[in-house]
């Protein structure tokens, strides 16, 4: 087992067609072309000693134009998002296989290795306790540690030397400083990024057998 330090960084034309979008575009068209012939109906029909006040027809011209202007904007918000949609189901494949940090405390033991890190913002003793599964201690010991960000690898044995087998462990990590005043900690796990749920939105990456959002990931960790 190992403490390294380091700084703190904090589809096609029909199905277009019969979207409701267009489907309520060629409705508004049609019931404008109607308005037009019935506009032109009464001007036509009016009585000349007492015209029809062409205010309103202005005002349902602009009300016509207001609505039909609305619903281009609500299409083009329809292509905005997806879009947005498939690029972040791009970005997900574009994570699976690689190595992440992400929030938590429980990292995967791999042929006799698993990594963690935590953060202090002071110098302390930190005690770090690593437990199995089924909750029993696999190791155990306490470390110096300096402000910002230490990095954790063990190398699956305990503190007497006992090979404990590959598996999912958890981390837990207290501390004090030269006052013995407890020191927060902050935990978070590095592994291998297995598949990209595409299915939910946003999409989710699987990470240990958790599901986590692109949010989550804290930064790439390029493979050592």
């Amino acid at each position: 087992m190992a403490i390294t330090s380091t700084p703190i960084t904090s589809n096609a034309a029909n199905s277009a067609s019969n979207s409701p979008t267009a489907t309520n575009a060629a409705s508004l068209g049609n019931n404008f072309a109607t308005f037009l012939t019935l506009l032109t109906t009464q001007l036509k029909n009016q009585n000349p000693l007492d015209p029809l006040d062409t205010n309103q027809f202005t005002q349902q011209l602009v009300q016509f134009s207001q609505v039909e202007q609305q619903m281009k904007t609500n299409d083009q918000l329809a292509s905005i998002i997806a879009l947005e949609k498939s690029a972040s189901s791009t970005a997900a494949l574009a994570y699976v296989g690689s190595t992440v940090a992400v929030d938590g405390s429980t990292a995967s033991l791999k042929n006799g290795s698993a990594t963690w890190s935590f953060s202090v913002n002071k110098p302390a003793t930190a005690t770090v306790t690593i437990r199995d599964a089924t909750g029993q201690t696999a190791y155990s010991g306490s470390f110096s540690v300096t402000p910002g960000q230490q990095d954790f690898k063990w190398d699956g044995r305990s503190s007497n030397g006992t090979q404990w087998p590959d598996g999912n462990y958890s981390i837990t990590v207290t501390a004090v400083d030269a006052s013995n005043q407890t020191v927060a900690v902050s935990t978070e796990v590095q592994a291998v990024v297995d598949s990209a749920d595409l299915s939910t939105d946003p999409p989710t990456l699987s990470i240990n057998g958790s599901d986590y959002t692109f949010d989550k990931i804290k930064r790439i960790v390029r493979p050592t």
